[in-house]
């Protein structure tokens, strides 16, 4: 989705990093010219500051993609992921797997889960980074129990995993 989007925003990169923070972070633009997490409305200053980018260029981002009908379809229906475990995992007694996966990544998940539910242990949480945005994209597993470290030889044989990481 996002690469045949890049091109809309190629000559702006303000823009473009304003519309990335907004898919990261699960934001939608209202059809009032405001840009909400779910129902809460966001601060334009707010925003500009996570986005690394003037104020104005939320409202000229804002405006571009409420005048482009295929960035509208996407950005009205934005909604936000919801909890993420991870931070605070440990606190409940949850285990984190997170593993780095390469170009090659189709599988992994599935690969994962399985290796996961042998080990007789139940997943709470899934979530994956998206490998058009992120650098080094991430699969991280939130468990109901902590995982053994013996776990992390099976992932690292999966391929397109380069790193794993249990917490």
């Amino acid at each position: 989705m996002w690469e045949s989007l890049r091109y809309k925003f190629e000559k702006y990169p303000a823009r473009m990093n304003v519309a990335s923070k907004m898919i990261e972070l699960g934001l939608r633009v209202g059809n009032d010219h405001k840009i909400y997490c779910g129902d809460l409305k966001i601060n334009d200053v707010a925003l500009a500051k996570a986005a690394n980018v003037d104020r104005k260029a939320i409202k000229l981002t804002v405006d571009f993609i409420l005048n482009d009908e295929k960035l509208s379809n996407i950005f009205e229906n934005i909604l936000p992921a919801g909890t993420l475990l991870k931070n605070i995992a440990k606190n409940l007694g949850l285990g984190v797997i997170e593993i780095e996966v390469g170009d090659e990544n189709i599988g992994i998940l599935t690969a994962v889960s399985k290796i996961i539910s042998e080990e007789g242990i139940s997943i709470r949480q899934a979530y994956a980074s998206d490998t058009q945005l992120e650098e080094i994209p991430r699969l991280t597993i939130i468990t109901e129990e902590n995982v053994s470290g013996d776990i992390i030889k099976k992932f690292l044989k999966i391929d397109g995993v380069i790193r794993v990481s249990v917490y």
